[in-house]
């Protein structure tokens, strides 16, 4: 007995494209294929999800990763010529992906996650991009991680690099000398840098940011982030949001016009209450870094 509405050759031939369809194995895999790869791009969305999401990263241009590889947030364009030790990395002449300090004549101090293959170090900056008869583009040609450097928990973060030529001192370019005394709780820095002033956003500014912080007690540090603080770090910054983050890595913190630490690593969003800036502790490598001068 047929069904109604139709007549027999009607359904004969929807019977025999019924068979055919379910019958075609490229048809059903087409099927399954496409279910597979919506699941999978399901799945690296959730996977990249749970990696922007990652809470502690340091502070490397470009990088949402702690494991991998910081900006001024809430502070002002630094006055020209007020920070002559700021120096930049570049990967190539236009892309910044690290701060690093004036220390010697012929050596930059960074941090140790910033490490690359070859370096780019840009001197006598006030404007990120462009070149003026102030600045000066060399390069690096050796870097010394500290050899106790660990990761991911970033433990003695810094890293000399040395320079292909001497510089010459002027208004926008001088050294600046490290402290031979421990943070002290309370006192009032600067740090600086071109990172991002927005986070998790990026936008990054053209002009050298400044920014005033506070030392905070290693107790307010370890709250911050328990089990995570080492002796060769330090905490910085206020309850205003004030904070250096991605693009800031390896740049100066300077108080009583010495140098006390770098910038390292911090949680994401920067500038979170209660979740301050972690900076390198400087004044105990003092020996390492002028050792490692001397020997290269």
């Amino acid at each position: 007995m047929l069904p109604p509405g139709g007549s027999p050759w009607t359904w004969t031939l929807v019977f025999l494209m019924s068979v055919l369809i379910m019958g075609d194995p490229g048809l059903t895999g087409q099927k399954n294929g496409a279910h597979l790869e919506n699941q999978a791009c399901q799945e690296a969305g959730s996977h990249q999800q749970a990696g922007s999401n990652r809470q502690v990263v340091n502070r490397q241009e470009g990088d949402a990763d702690r494991d991998s590889e910081s900006r001024i947030l809430n502070g002002r364009d630094c006055e020209p010529q007020s920070q002559p030790w700021q120096a930049a990395l570049f990967l190539k002449p236009n892309r910044l992906f690290c701060g690093a300090v004036l220390i010697h004549p012929q050596w930059v101090l960074t941090a140790a996650h910033c490490q690359k293959p070859s370096y780019i170090v840009a001197l006598g900056r006030h404007r990120l991009h462009g070149y003026g008869v102030s600045q000066r583009n060399l390069r690096g040609v050796q870097s010394f991680p500290h050899p106790n450097y660990t990761r991911p928990a970033h433990s003695n973060d810094l890293m000399l690099i040395k320079l292909n030529k001497k510089v010459s001192e002027t208004k926008s370019i001088k050294a600046i000398n490290i402290s031979t005394q421990a943070p002290t709780t309370g006192s009032k820095c600067l740090v600086s840098g071109w990172g991002t002033t927005n986070s998790p956003q990026v936008q990054y500014p053209e002009t050298l940011q400044c920014l005033d912080v506070m030392i905070l007690s290693q107790e307010t540090c370890q709250k911050a982030y328990p089990g995570e603080i080492k002796s060769s770090m330090f905490c910085a910054g206020d309850e205003a949001g004030k904070d250096s983050c991605q693009g800031d890595s390896g740049g100066p913190v300077v108080c009583n016009g010495m140098l006390q630490g770098l910038v390292s690593w911090g949680d994401v969003p920067c500038g979170k209450p209660n979740k301050p800036g972690v900076y390198t502790n400087l004044y105990m490598f003092n020996n390492w870094i002028k050792d490692t001068i001397k020997n290269n």
